[in-house]
């Protein structure tokens, strides 16, 4: 039987700064960002979202009318002075697209980023202690993956109190992060028994500090995958809600343009324009949050990488 190493032994510790085999966190990012950029697909995604963030931050100063302005004559084709045309109810397209782009690129952050907080708990939790937790929490994802996705969204938008931006955010997050618990949760027990993660233990670290501070850093580009997937589910489950009517009709998005458009029977009216402007947008952002995972893909399988 082999000896336990005198640095491995309870109450001492390593004398290498980290045990982590990560590299530096500068050091990292400054990679991530080179490998990134290097894959054209990931480069190209990267462009587009940048055009939505600044269509979104910069909209009160593009926009020619209040998107709310309905003074307007309705159902009025592409012109002059109305570029995309006008609405069923009297505004201005060009001015609701543009604004609609904030409820989108809100709804993508913050599902992304809620989702893939709590897949990161779960399944790095799940991953590292096996037994009674695993059991637990894995029992909790196999639920939420058995259960259709777009039912469940359904059925809570629509009996949840308030019709809101925040309730749309919550059903899609609660119905969104089991995907990538399921990843992760692979990956940490691939990682459990490291030679870097036995000496953490040895040397007396907590089971939390062990699990972000250890494992954690070994799995950023699953992490920033698992967002980029998260956050693609949203936009489009935003604007399926919002287009079900399960949303605020009065909120200006992407996804309200398309309902009241149906509700207008605007492709019966010839106006196709008010249900192609949003439904391209929505198909770009989201073809563009897909393009950006091909690059951080890269970040963890060296094959994938363009050079």
């Amino acid at each position: 039987m082999r000896s336990v190493p005198t640095w491995l032994r309870p109450g001492r510790r390593p004398r290498t700064p980290s045990m982590s085999p990560s590299p530096a966190r500068g050091a990292f990012l400054l990679r991530a960002v080179a490998v990134l950029w290097s894959n054209w697909r990931a480069r190209v995604g990267l462009i587009i979202i940048l055009v939505f963030v600044l269509m979104a931050v910069l909209a009160p100063l593009l926009a020619p009318y209040s998107p709310t302005n309905s003074s307007f004559t309705d159902s009025v084709g592409p012109s002059a002075r109305h570029l995309l045309g006008t609405t069923g109810a009297g505004q201005d397209e060009l001015s609701q697209l543009l604004f609609g782009a904030r409820i989108s690129l809100l709804v993508a952050i913050s599902a992304g980023f809620f989702a893939t907080l709590i897949a990161v708990v779960m399944g790095l939790l799940a991953g590292y202690l096996p037994g009674v937790v695993d059991e637990v929490l894995g029992f909790t994802t196999n639920v939420m993956l058995v259960i259709p996705g777009l039912p469940l969204m359904i059925v809570l938008a629509t009996y949840l109190p308030g019709k809101g931006v925040g309730v749309i955010i919550f059903v899609i997050v609660l119905t969104g992060w089991a995907w990538g618990a399921r990843v992760l949760r692979a990956q940490t027990v691939s990682l459990r028994n490291r030679d870097f993660l036995l000496a953490a233990q040895f040397s007396g670290d907590r089971v939390f500090r062990i699990v972000f501070r250890e494992v954690l850093p070994n799995m950023t580009s699953l992490i920033a995958a698992s967002f980029f997937a998260a956050a693609t589910a949203g936009v489009l489950a935003e604007a399926g809600l919002e287009f079900l009517g399960l949303g605020n009709p009065s909120t200006v998005s992407w996804g309200t343009m398309l309902y009241w458009a149906q509700n207008t029977s605007a492709l019966l009216t010839g106006q196709w324009i008010q249900v192609f402007a949003p439904g391209l947008c929505l198909a770009v952002l989201a073809a563009s949050l897909s393009l950006v995972n091909f690059g951080v893909d890269g970040l963890s399988n060296p094959r994938l990488r363009e050079h």
